[in-house]
């Protein structure tokens, strides 16, 4: 099993972005407007890399590599809910 480490997320995913101007502030695939939403659930509908790549012939095989590696950390985070006293 993979260990996302904040670190590496933030260097070796490059290739994914979040700005508030673009798509709501969604993670996008840098300098797109492909989301990594998006990407997601078009394999998620059991569309190939090879599909994706040539809907989209912008995108990098690469870009798709980092889009799953980033929802794959994000998947991963928890969130804790603090009570107040």
């Amino acid at each position: 099993m993979v260990q996302f480490k904040k670190e590496m997320i933030l260097t070796e995913l490059n290739r994914i972005t979040q700005q508030a101007g673009v798509m709501g502030g969604e993670a996008c695939i840098r300098g797109t407007r492909v989301t990594v939403g998006m990407v997601v659930g078009l394999i998620a509908a059991r569309d190939s890399v090879d599909d994706i790549l040539a809907d989209y012939p912008y995108l990098e095989r690469e870009d798709i590599v980092h889009a799953l590696r980033y929802a794959a950390w994000r998947a991963e985070e928890r969130e804790l809910v603090l009570t107040t006293a």
